[in-house]
């Protein structure tokens, strides 16, 4: 099935450009932020994934080049979580976080011959996984983080009782993690419902084939499901055994 959907030219450019110019002067007049906060993130966009385009037309020709695509992108995206958890250096521990989501998600895909070990196959499919991983691991962290930080009284109660701190903390940190995986639930729970999720639509407007789309979705989502709980169950248990958190005046006791 051919389409014209989003093909390059003025006309795409031109819509983008509107579309833009108009959330900016929302963001003006609501006072949502700074009205060059689209445009900025719009142009940073469109650089990156014209680069990216070129980079990747190049490297998916080799297994070698795109294993090497996905370190880089893991670099970026374990940046990403660690600047977003705002927990200084021990922050840089987040990246078992992903490490574990992806490194169990994608071997089990592999094996099981679902997704083909080319890099056509592996960068696309590992983005998605490493993405969805990313999201969950950074909001786990910074809502774990913020609740030590607000619930201190609850974490000093707690070693009042005799809980060592590892124990003290995971009180206060594991409800507020936990919702860094609403998101992924709700995406999976609605799809089809609410959203037609970008695999889907990609492989239906490449193939036509339905079944297939829905075949290729489904096998993200799970995916995504399975490497974001194994994300956010590292991410917890860092934050609790204080191998990443934030400077504070109070001190624990053990």
């Amino acid at each position: 099935m051919s389409t014209s959907l989003a093909n390059p030219g003025v006309g795409l450019a031109v819509l983008c450009t509107v579309m833009v110019v108009c959330a900016a002067v929302v963001y003006r007049f609501t006072h949502l932020g700074s009205p060059l906060v689209v445009p900025g993130a719009a142009i940073r966009g469109a650089a990156q994934l014209a680069a990216v385009s070129l980079i990747l037309a190049a490297a998916l020709a080799h297994l070698w080049s795109s294993i090497l695509v996905l370190v880089v992108m893991f670099a970026a995206a374990a940046g990403t979580s660690a600047r977003r958890a705002k927990a200084g250096r021990s922050a840089g521990w987040l990246a078992l976080s992903l490490a574990a989501g992806v490194g169990i998600v994608l071997p089990l895909m592999l094996v099981n011959r679902v997704v083909p070990l080319e890099g056509v196959a592996l960068v696309p499919v590992g983005g998605i996984v490493l993405g969805g991983a990313m999201t969950a691991t950074s909001l786990a962290a910074r809502r774990a983080l913020d609740a030590v930080d607000q619930r201190w009284g609850e974490v000093e109660a707690g070693l009042s009782l005799g809980l060592d701190v590892r124990d003290a903390r995971m009180e206060v940190v594991r409800s507020a993690a936990s919702d860094a995986l609403l998101p992924g639930l709700d995406q999976t729970r609605t799809v089809g419902l609410v959203t037609l999720p970008g695999a889907f639509v990609g492989v239906l407007l490449a193939s036509g084939s339905a079944v297939q789309a829905g075949a290729v979705q489904i096998l993200v989502l799970v995916g995504l499901l399975l490497a974001q709980t194994c994300a956010v169950a590292v991410t917890i248990e860092l934050v609790a055994r204080e191998a990443v958190h934030r400077p504070r005046l109070h001190t624990p006791r053990t």
